[in-house]
């Protein structure tokens, strides 16, 4: 399978398969931030999540992909740096605001950090369309986290930090994306960055969280674990989805394509949930998905 996908680099099928990937990867991370955000402490969320995909990663890392090459290490060093710091980000602001605010700050932040970050790391450049369509769905985003501001009755005494945190968190969004993508074409097969990025980069939330763990009551383990088994399978679909998209087309357009994440949690909200959408939303979806169709075509 990775001679196959290397095969695609570079050629219109892999430009293809990116953005396919890249969609994918929106719609599982919908669902992995909706489990982050569940009814349990999103500390202990992340670190069930994490403890479980880098224990699904050992015997791959191990025994099935080829073993890292020497300077892949500390690549993978400064990856676990970037996503620790991401994590502590994202777990304050899930702790101090609403997840219907916060997390389309984060989504809106993160596409348009990461094309100004593809552009001076990777040299990768968007045409003018292209900004056009960026501006557009960051629009829609953003739309999205005031419409909820707005309506939003609970915790607003908390709301301003928890933003504040979410643009940050947005920043380490946009951060990893483009450091990831450098370091996944930094390999011969891109399936080692991907076992070993899984295996180092969940060890830090479960020593992290030491402390919250012993004073959780053991009623609630069964729960978190079942949490933490599904959303490493999440995260293995969403973030590993999106690692290869990168391998394989532009960083910045497989970002804008991914956080159409917002528009996916809408729907799952509405289609699965019972929520209304109303013809605010309903229209800010619009905006979403159009941005994402420029973004595509003017490329």
């Amino acid at each position: 399978m990775s001679d196959w996908l290397i095969s695609l680099e570079g050629t219109e099928a892999g430009h293809h398969l990116a953005m396919g990937l890249a969609l994918w990867a929106a719609f599982t991370h919908a669902l992995f931030g909706a489990l982050q955000k569940g009814r349990h402490d999103p500390w202990l969320s992340r670190a069930a999540i994490d403890a479980c995909y880098a224990l699904m990663a050992l015997p791959i890392a191990l025994f099935v992909v080829p073993w890292p090459e020497p300077h892949l290490w500390p690549i993978l060093a400064g990856a676990f740096v970037i996503h620790a710091g991401y994590k502590l980000a994202q777990a304050a602001t899930y702790s101090r605001g609403a997840y219907t605010v916060v997390y389309p700050v984060v989504r809106g932040t993160a596409p348009l950090f990461t094309v100004l970050g593809a552009s001076v790391l990777l040299g990768e450049h968007f045409a003018p369309g292209q900004w056009l369509g960026v501006a557009i769905l960051v629009a829609g985003i953003w739309g999205f986290a005031v419409y909820n501001y707005r309506t939003l009755t609970l915790g607003r005494e908390t709301l301003v930090p928890a933003i504040l945190l979410a643009i940050l968190t947005g920043g380490f969004v946009a951060l990893y994306s483009t450091y990831d993508a450098f370091g996944i074409r930094s390999t011969a097969d891109p399936f080692t960055f991907l076992a070993w990025f899984f295996l180092v980069d969940g060890v830090f939330m479960p020593v992290w969280t030491w402390r919250r763990w012993r004073r959780l009551p053991s009623s609630a383990l069964p729960g978190l674990a079942l949490r933490g088994v599904v959303g490493a399978i999440v995260a293995w679909a969403s973030f590993g989805t999106f690692m290869l998209a990168t391998r394989l087309d532009k960083v910045g357009e497989a970002a804008v394509l991914r956080e159409t994440s917002t528009l996916f949690a809408a729907l799952i909200g509405w289609l699965m949930l019972g929520e209304g959408v109303g013809p605010r939303r309903l229209g800010l979806m619009i905006l979403i998905a159009a941005g994402a169709v420029v973004v595509k075509l003017a490329g």
